[in-house]
């Protein structure tokens, strides 16, 4: 880079600072200058900040992009005071629910931040285990696809169509490897910035460990010293439930590096987002360019994760099992998600027809477009039929596909392994979205026992992650 050209892209970026600042409220500035003082001190002085790297998981959600333009406006405020800078890795875990409105609305709060060019920021996507450069236009992988799909038609068979584990459980269950990943990549970073709040932590914490007892993985007692021995150990538990669910279909996947040669510093910014309204406030949408995804995923939330999908379900839950009308079960959802569907900015249009026909067909098209998945396959997947020897094998076909009623002990012979006609395990595999073999799998299985809820109360003390030794400053 030229000294002209360097020059001018400072000039750019003091311009990018004055406008975002501009937008800040008095409290605003005052968590910026907080937040510069804790990267100052973790590290090291003023003197180290250059070769300083941090890393942001960034979803999609109101608060994560605050968060990163807090970062953003801490980089740039330390630039225009010193020759150097921190540099700056931004991570997004892309999973089979991320729909084109948020990788679009990811993308202009980037183009916004003037991030893309900046040599000090890094701009990474990590699907189905390969960390990649950030490119809002890349469409999703086959692969991925493929596995979450299976991954939610298999947890949501064995947890009986439990809704939250049903949506969130692949997700969950990728952040053990996306963290080893991004904070490995490349030389790796110095310290994770997480804008979670205790209790959310300490929920996940929980949950995930809950998941590793459920399928007879060892929990130490004690949390490892170390952030990255937390997330080998996140991994490692993530390993040990897909092993139980698939049995012996369970296909090892390749593990990231293990060379963990830098201790990660935490640095919690949960206090600052707390000290504003930053979700009503004119910096998301008039300088991010942020918009609300209709379908977005809310992981913190497991009860309404996804609430128009979720209603969705159990309108067709509600069809299936309890013979009753979709509207019904839908828009009973519906009205226990409403308070939290404002709150998320969902438009009220689509909240009043999430159980009307067109509020039906637009979640369909969603399933089929994002998971690969029909109404039938949903169907089945809420009244899980298969598990526990096929028990609710017969109920099922009497209530959604009553003419198949005469091959049911066809039927459960396929499931027990013994030849049948081909075209009879063909509709197995077609009204179910899974291959005869894992259905087999499901005939032998009992249902898991059900994941804790992320509804404790938090625990007073430090974060979770930041229990974890914060060395290497």
């Amino acid at each position: 880079m030229s000294a002209i050209h360097e020059q001018a892209m400072n000039y750019v970026y003091q311009q990018v600072l004055q406008r975002l600042v501009g937008h800040f409220s008095r409290t605003e500035r005052t968590s910026l200058q907080l937040l510069i003082q804790r990267i100052v001190v973790a590290a090291g002085g003023m003197e180290r900040i250059g070769e300083y790297k941090v890393l942001v998981a960034h979803g999609t959600g109101a608060g994560s992009s605050y968060a990163l333009t807090l970062l953003r406006a801490a980089q740039l405020t330390l630039a225009g005071r010193t020759p150097r800078t921190f540099q700056l890795r931004v991570a997004t875990l892309r999973h089979a629910g991320m729909t084109q409105t948020a990788l679009d609305t990811l993308h202009r709060g980037y183009s916004a931040l003037f991030l893309h060019d900046d040599p000090r920021v890094e701009l990474l996507m990590v699907e189905n285990r390969q960390v990649l450069p950030f490119n809002h236009l890349r469409p999703a992988s086959d692969m991925a696809q493929d596995t979450s799909r299976r991954n939610m038609l298999m947890v949501g068979h064995l947890t009986s169509g439990d809704l939250g584990q049903t949506l969130c459980n692949d997700a969950y269950l990728a952040l053990g490897d996306f963290y080893q990943r991004v904070t490995t990549w490349h030389g790796g970073v110095h310290a994770l910035v997480s804008a979670d709040s205790t209790r959310k932590q300490r929920e996940y914490l929980a949950w995930l460990k809950k998941a590793a007892l459920s399928a007879g993985a060892a929990v130490p007692a004690r949390q490892p010293l170390v952030l990255s021995g937390l997330f080998a150990r996140m991994d490692e538990w993530s390993a040990e439930y897909h092993s139980d669910v698939y049995g012996e279909h369970h296909e090892a996947v390749d593990q990231c590096d293990k060379d963990h040669h830098r201790h990660l510093a935490y640095i919690g910014i949960a206090d600052l987002l707390d000290a504003v309204e930053y979700a009503s406030g004119p910096l998301l949408r008039q300088f991010l360019g942020y918009r609300p995804d209709e379908f977005g995923f809310h992981f913190s939330h497991p009860g309404y994760v996804n609430p128009l999908l979720m209603a969705h379900l159990r309108g067709l839950q509600a069809e299936c099992l309890r013979e009753l009308d979709y509207e019904e079960g839908a828009w009973g959802f519906t009205q226990q998600a409403t308070l939290f569907m404002r709150r998320k900015q969902i438009p009220e249009h689509r909240i009043e027809k999430a159980a009307s026909p067109e509020g039906r067909a637009l979640s369909a098209s969603y399933a089929h477009e994002q998971f690969g998945l029909d109404e039938n396959q949903l169907s089945c997947l809420m009244f899980s039929p298969f598990i526990r020897h096929g028990e609710r094998l017969e109920s099922f076909l009497r209530q959604c596909h009553p003419g198949m009623l005469v091959a049911l002990p066809e039927l459960h012979k396929a499931l027990q392994g013994k030849p049948v006609a081909e075209m009879l395990v063909q509709w197995a595999t077609d009204i179910s979205g899974l291959p005869i073999n894992l259905l087999q799998h499901l005939y032998r299985k009992r249902p898991a026992t059900a994941i804790v809820q992320m509804t404790a109360a938090p625990k007073r003390g430090a974060p979770a992650l930041a229990t974890c030794q914060l060395a290497g400053r």
